[in-house]
């Protein structure tokens, strides 16, 4: 069946979630402030926003953090977060990846041109191995056979 765009999109948000680009922010706090009732952070402090954890938060994801469940991305993110700001693979705010848009775009773009031509298959070679080292990449390749439709 041919996929439909919202479908690649969902696709794209389930794999950016497990496998955030990066995999932890950190941003310092330039005038002290308040989070809530009793967490006070002064001027200067570091703080490390740890995508990663977050991404595979159960509390935040449901039992089901850890799988690759693309519908949970159905109604958008807003929905998939319950309203959170819990998924952040590009940032978020001011300081969002600049090239967040551009990046999703070349994907669905490149997925679309390769669902004309070709059905694919993971390489019963392929070895689950995400490596973190700047950005998260497969260690040992993606190695896919492609059938000509």
């Amino acid at each position: 069946l041919p996929f439909h765009v919202d479908q690649v999109t969902m696709i794209l948000n389930e794999v950016l979630r497990l496998y955030p680009p990066i995999i932890e922010m950190t941003r310092i706090i330039e005038e002290d402030m308040k989070l809530g009732e009793s967490l006070h952070l002064q001027a200067g402090t570091s703080l490390s926003l740890p995508i990663l954890l977050l991404h595979h938060d159960k509390e935040i994801w449901g039992e089901d953090a850890k799988e690759f469940k693309p519908e949970r991305f159905a109604e958008g993110i807003s929905n998939a977060t319950k309203g959170h700001v819990s998924y952040f693979p590009f940032g978020w705010g001011p300081r969002v990846c600049i090239g967040q848009n551009f990046a999703l775009l070349e994907a669905k773009m490149a997925v679309a041109m390769i669902l004309q031509r070709y059905s694919f298959e993971l390489s019963p070679s392929y070895a689950h191995a995400p490596y973190r080292i700047v950005t998260t990449k497969p260690q040992f390749g993606a190695p896919f056979i492609l059938h000509r439709l």
